[in-house]
């Protein structure tokens, strides 16, 4: 599914165009389980709950902005990953793709439920050291890691470094060396196949920065060094084609090409690399309009590309890793916000202003991301209305929803709640305009708890020395 781009400014006060598929909702008290978290429901007096808590209460206890995480949903969703790719039929591992949301709750119930997991920087490396998870099950990414975070994810012992350059095979080769250990690696290739997505958010095709090339040569190059390195382990090619993608068809080029690779190590060196890592960037649904395939769908589809490129290369099948993200806490969190100002403008749209904006879900001013959003502290009776969502930030850009339909008596005080804003939103918050970043709470089974709390005027002021 293609999501196209535009700069923030300029398309901020379009209309909807003619022939754009946003038809009238039948019922807008419905919560359309595609976008919502398992147990967020519209209990009989209107008003939405999440983990049997009530959203008014949520607001009332946390405040608003506030991230709600279900922690049932994401823990299912741990466990349906696992369990599709970990069966009696495949034996692969799934790496959580911590740059999607990360902090010591999240890392220890992903551990929980068998799941590993993959960094991309030294902060996302001590947020999961800190929350006790084992090194041996930790992955290391990252384009332009310093040569402290290498020294670092080598002294604590993680299980794979995915190198990106020469420059990196280097450095590890050396903190190893330093150390006395053999510190396993991948190779980050690039594959040339570019996911039908958002520019900025595909990965694999050749112009970007991000992997060495199979196409040039350059990954071959690679294989040959850490090979001749002893205190590097080579243990196989990394791919990533992009992100929020429905369709497998891309891997299986992806595949193809790094299978391809596989067949000229065996010939060239003699050894067959045990691994091959496919990546993540499988979609999510934001809107009803989106049709993500289940993990189980995704582990045939995957696997059986996988087989099927080994069986035309004559190569025994490696083992595969994946590295879901987004998928898996991406549904299970919503935005709650406040309503502030309710501004219409005839014939064009209403404004609906809401607390937040841009510095707690940057997507859609960055990507034109599309979501949905629900008022949920009451049931409503009237007529459905074309609303845009934004923020209150002095920009005008500053959109969380761009066109959605609200009732029309929706009025300041309300709450309103955007789904699927688990990845991403909290990891890439800013604090423009000095806005505190919201609190992450938690909630299961009638609790709430905060895993990440509010920032202060206190924590802005910090780092600001005068």
């Amino acid at each position: 599914m293609s999501r196209s781009a535009h700069p923030a400014g300029p398309r901020h006060a379009d209309v909807l165009p003619e022939g754009h598929q946003l038809p009238v909702p039948d019922d807008l008290n419905v919560l359309d389980p595609k976008v919502w978290s398992a147990t967020t429901e519209r209990r009989a007096d209107g008003v939405a709950a999440v983990g049997g808590i009530d959203v008014r209460d949520l607001a009332a206890r946390f405040g608003t902005p506030l991230y709600v995480m279900d922690e049932d949903d994401l823990r299912a969703r741990c466990r349906d990953w696992r369990a599709a790719f970990h069966n009696e039929e495949i034996d692969a591992d799934v790496f959580y793709a911590g740059k999607a949301f990360l902090c010591r709750a999240l890392v220890r119930w992903i551990a929980d439920e068998g799941l590993n997991l993959d960094v991309c920087s030294g902060g996302e490396l001590a947020v999961a050291l800190s929350a006790g998870m084992d090194p041996a099950r930790i992955g290391f990414h990252g384009n332009n890691k310093s040569t402290a975070e290498i020294e670092r994810a080598v002294e604590v012992g993680v299980g794979r470094i995915i190198v990106d350059s020469f420059e990196e095979i280097t450095r590890v080769a050396f903190a190893a060396e330093r150390r006395g250990v053999t510190q396993k690696v991948m190779i980050r290739v690039t594959v040339g196949v570019e996911a039908h997505t958002h520019e900025f958010i595909a990965t694999a095709h050749e112009d970007q920065k991000f992997g060495m090339s199979v196409a040039d040569g350059t990954a071959a190059e690679a294989v040959r060094r850490i090979i001749k390195l002893s205190h590097l382990e080579l243990l196989g090619l990394h791919s990533h084609i992009g992100s929020q993608i429905f369709d497998t068809s891309g891997f299986e080029v992806s595949a193809r090409r790094v299978v391809g690779l596989l067949a000229q190590i065996r010939d060239e060196h003699g050894v067959q690399l045990p691994e091959i890592d496919l990546g993540g960037g499988l979609g999510i649904a934001y809107t009803g309009a989106d049709d993500p395939k289940t993990p189980a769908d995704i582990a045939r589809e995957l696997t059986a590309i996988v087989r099927r490129e080994c069986d035309v290369a004559d190569l025994r099948v490696p083992r595969l890793s994946v590295e879901p993200g987004r998928a898996i806490v991406g549904p299970s969190t919503f935005t709650l916000y406040e309503v502030g100002t309710v501004k219409p403008l005839p014939g064009l749209r209403t404004y609906v202003s809401v607390d937040g904006g841009m510095s707690d879900n940057i997507r859609t001013a960055l990507y034109d991301a599309e979501y949905s959003v629900a008022l949920v502290s009451r049931v409503s009776d009237a007529e459905p209305m074309l609303a845009r969502v934004v923020g209150k930030h002095c920009e005008s850009g500053d959109i969380v929803v761009r066109d959605a339909y609200l009732p029309a008596d929706v009025t300041a005080g309300d709450l309103v709640a955007v789904p699927a804003t688990g990845a991403y939103c909290r990891s890439m918050a800013s604090n423009y305009n000095h806005v505190a970043r919201p609190a992450v709470v938690a909630v299961k089974d009638g609790n709430a708890r905060v895993i990440v709390r509010r920032e202060t005027e206190e924590d802005l002021l910090r780092l600001d020395v005068g």
